[in-house]
């Protein structure tokens, strides 16, 4: 698709992998344009986990933005906690404050703070331990990167 068909049709051009990019920006709207331009399959994983982070860290104080064509999640005044992104075969979730969480999300990084969740395709999304690992970021220091 060329960029003036991509302008013409009013939706966010994908990247590798099927990544959205979508502009920068602070609140609901970019991460809600970013969750709605998910291809296929990892749109419902987008949806899911913007429902669970939503439902297991309420109130005024939940963050929002995209970044880095990656929608972020953290808490105000606290930093940020989470992010992910679209690749070809699976939607990665970062822990950025992962190390501190119990058990340890699976996928390392050469980071030193920063675990990782890969999902794949028709993988069971073990809501429990994700929800847990939600009430725990949010209640570390995050990552305060812009």
């Amino acid at each position: 698709m060329s960029c003036m068909a991509e302008k013409s049709s009013g939706k966010p051009r994908l990247l590798s992998g099927g990544n959205p990019q979508i502009p920068k920006g602070d609140g609901e709207k970019p991460v809600r344009a970013f969750i709605d331009a998910m291809p296929g399959w990892k749109h419902e994983v987008g949806q899911r986990l913007d429902d669970l982070i939503v439902r297991t860290v309420p109130g005024p104080g939940l963050r929002k933005a995209v970044r880095w064509n990656s929608p972020f999640y953290g808490v105000e005044g606290n930093g940020w906690f989470l992010s992910f992104h679209c690749f070809a075969r699976y939607v990665k979730v970062t822990w950025l404050n992962g190390t501190s969480l119990d058990p340890l999300p699976p996928g390392e990084s050469k980071h030193p703070h920063v675990r990782y969740l890969d999902i794949h395709e028709d993988e069971e999304l073990d809501e429990e331990l994700v929800a847990s690992w939600l009430r725990q970021a949010a209640d570390l220091p995050g990552d305060d990167l812009f």
